[in-house]
């Protein structure tokens, strides 16, 4: 039997098929603005505001890349 999940993952794929790869990168940024907006609103801040949590959460824990340093080091 299948799950609503199985039969909207096969939905999805079927109409990413159709799309060219400029569309499919579009539609990736359109998704990520819409959850950054339900982020925002979710959370009573700014669009900006949201940005820069989003991308604070994102390097937490991370050590810096010795290879982004000037020096190597």
């Amino acid at each position: 039997m299948k799950s609503v999940a199985d039969g909207f993952r096969q939905a999805t794929r079927a109409s990413a098929a159709d799309l060219t790869s400029e569309q499919r990168v579009e539609r990736a940024f359109r998704l990520g603005d819409d959850d950054l907006r339900a982020y925002a609103a979710s959370k009573s801040i700014t669009l900006d505001a949201a940005r820069i949590e989003v991308a604070r959460r994102r390097s937490m824990g991370r050590r810096p890349s010795t290879s982004a340093n000037a020096t190597g080091r």
